[in-house]
């Protein structure tokens, strides 16, 4: 008995439909699984929509990309049981979604100027729902600069990448704030991402908590078993909920199965039952 709290749509950067996206999950034996798109909940409806007509529970919810702290690398939080509406919410996702589009355009220029023939409006038709670098990749692979979206990120795309453009970014406090105010489950996404280490890590995670931090996603597609091993005890020494994805893509991360990950991934239908229960106690739906 296995879940999933951790996959994207076509909401966001993802190339399955929030039905399709849940309707994998049934046809994979979840037992339930959150929809996590980046800084949106566009794709919600549909997915509880779905989970109705697939008989699988659906969990609403986000990813939000965070400020990093000076040193570290990449810092994400998922946010989990989302109300259907919240202006403070949509506010922060206006707000990272304009700098996406300057960004997406910045993106374009920079290719452009690398002696690239790409358009905005090309990469533009290939995003069903927000427009990210996996649709720039796609459109590398589909001019034939690449081979691969691997290739098309670690080339041109990614941090590194000779057309990378950093994004805004939400600060941690008010992320965390936010999440807090609407009554939703904090949780640290995939926090190898940091590039920090343990005693680090669990420095970051103390402060977070001070905002509102509610557990860490201790089972992650890239975690090795020391990885997981690390994670899973800094949560049980903060006393913190133990959260579980694969980040599923779809096509965009081929070697990402959905609550498989690359093959080892299983996150325990039980970390799901011990969140409701903490929701429970703090007078939360779940």
């Amino acid at each position: 008995m296995s879940i999933d709290l951790h996959t994207h749509s076509t909401a966001s950067d993802g190339t399955l439909s929030p039905t399709e996206l849940i309707k994998l999950a049934n046809d994979s034996g979840l037992d339930a699984i959150a929809i996590t798109d980046h800084d949106t909940f566009q794709g919600v409806p549909e997915a509880l929509e779905a989970g109705k007509k697939f008989g699988i529970e659906v969990i609403p919810g986000c990813e939000m990309s965070l400020e990093s702290p000076v040193g570290a690398g990449w810092m994400h939080v998922v946010g989990l049981w989302l109300p259907p509406k919240s202006e403070e919410l949509q506010t922060a996702f206006d707000w990272v979604l304009e700098g996406r589009k300057t960004r997406n355009h910045e993106i374009v220029k920079k290719l452009r100027s690398l002696g690239i023939s790409i358009t905005y409006d090309a990469v533009a038709a290939r995003a069903k729902g927000t427009l990210g670098r996996p649709h720039f990749a796609q459109e590398l692979v589909s001019l034939g600069v690449v081979s691969s979206v691997n290739e098309a990120f670690k080339v041109w795309l990614g941090d590194n990448g000779r057309a990378y453009v950093p994004k805004r970014k939400l600060q941690p406090k008010q992320a965390l704030g936010i999440l807090k105010n609407i009554g939703a489950t904090a949780i640290l996404a995939h926090p190898f991402a940091l590039g920090l280490n343990y005693t680090q890590i669990e420095e970051l995670v103390r402060e977070l908590m001070d905002d509102g931090l509610d557990g860490i996603e201790v089972y992650y597609s890239e975690h090795d078993d020391a990885a997981t091993k690390g994670f899973l005890e800094i949560a049980q020494r903060l006393g913190l909920l133990i959260s579980g994805g694969s980040d599923f893509h779809g096509d965009v991360k081929p070697s990402i199965s959905l609550g498989k990950g690359k093959g080892g991934l299983h996150v325990p239908t039980e970390l799901l039952d011990i969140m409701k229960e903490d929701r429970r106690s703090k007078g939360l739906p779940v």
